[in-house]
């Protein structure tokens, strides 16, 4: 991905401010972060930049607020569990532009990190705008993409910014470019790619990619939902963007004029409450009972993916198979990713 800047090319950054964008769309339950595992990916990131002489400005979403304050929706409560993980205090300022932020910044101490408010604030941010753009843009002097989850938005934070500054690829960003490059540039097949997570809408555009480059492509999380509710099966009380029926269908459409094998859940686990250690049970997805969610993939499902894994030579993931943050909705995720990484490790597969 030699068209992409890494951070080893900015050079010294002592008296700069980084604009750096993260993902910190955390669960969070009380006010309290309960899973901190995209607050220690970012880590390296923002560690590196400090070195570099960067004062680090964080740029983040939560949840989808549609451009209105809403105080559940504030990335207040995250500014300190990073600040945990980091090992370092992190500022934070209700808001992501204007002068009362540029002050804040310029008071950090050198190598200080500030989290700004969520930018999904401001309705200009997920339709690109470029006026906020510019202003936040006032911010820094450098932009630094590290939420690869998010890259494929076109939003200010994610996009636009990267038009307006010397844009660079976080520590992440960089590794899972690399990985593409390696998976998708000229890939060793069959190529299977693994995609899950809440919501159809938010990977529209990487589904449709993938279904004309890889092999095989399995679809698991909320998103698997959708697609199942698309062919007509019940999903109960779950997660599920009905009105993405007809996308979900045009996907499946696409991946068959390019002969790609859509895998989707056989059986799932449901519970009647979406809370860690809920009373739950395995069933086959078409008997999924009105008042029940789907929060994991089944035994079937996952053995079918490792059998899929097994038949392939390249493997791309991205997103969790299940409602990983909650025990024991993590287990598809934790199974299946266990046994790629047996295959990887033996040099069976690229990963």
């Amino acid at each position: 991905m030699s068209s992409f800047k890494r951070l080893a090319d900015a050079g010294d950054l002592t008296g700069k401010t980084a604009l750096v964008r993260v993902d910190f769309n955390v669960p969070m339950e009380n006010g309290l972060v309960t899973d901190d595992t995209r607050l220690r990916a970012a880590v390296d990131t923002v560690q590196t930049l400090r070195t570099q002489g960067a004062k680090v400005a964080l740029l983040a979403h939560f949840g989808r607020p549609k451009g209105e304050r809403v105080a559940e929706m504030s990335l207040a409560p995250v500014a300190g569990a990073f600040g945990k993980v980091l090992g370092s205090n992190v500022s934070f300022i209700a808001d992501c532009k204007g002068d009362h932020v540029k002050a804040a910044i310029e008071k950090l101490e050198p190598a200080g990190v500030i989290l700004l408010e969520n930018t999904r604030y401001y309705a200009g941010e997920e339709k690109g705008d470029p006026e906020l753009a510019k202003e936040i843009a006032e911010l820094g002097d450098i932009y630094v993409n590290d939420a690869f989850s998010a890259a494929h938005r076109k939003h200010v934070s994610t996009a636009v910014l990267a038009s307006l500054l010397p844009a660079y690829a976080g520590v992440n960003m960089e590794a899972e470019l690399d990985a593409l490059d390696k998976a998708l540039g000229t890939p060793e097949r069959p190529v299977l790619a693994v995609v899950g997570g809440a919501k159809v809408s938010s990977k529209i555009d990487l589904l449709k990619n993938l279904v004309t480059k890889v092999d095989s492509l399995a679809i698991g999380g909320g998103m698997a939902n959708t697609f199942l509710a698309a062919q007509g099966i019940s999903v109960g009380k779950s997660l599920c963007e009905h009105d993405l029926a007809d996308t979900a269908r045009e996907i499946m459409q696409v991946a068959e004029q390019n002969k790609c094998e859509i895998l989707l859940p056989v059986d799932v686990v449901v519970a009647k409450d979406f809370k860690a250690h809920a009373e739950n049970r395995t069933c086959a997805v078409d008997d999924v009972a009105e008042d029940e969610m789907i929060l994991d993939a089944g035994v079937k499902t996952v053995a079918k993916l490792v059998a899929a894994m097994g038949a392939s030579k390249t493997l791309v993931w991205n997103g969790p198979l299940g409602a990983f943050e909650l025990t024991p909705f993590d287990k598809a995720t934790v199974a299946a990713a266990q046994a790629a990484g047996i295959r990887a490790k033996d040099g069976k597969l690229v990963a």
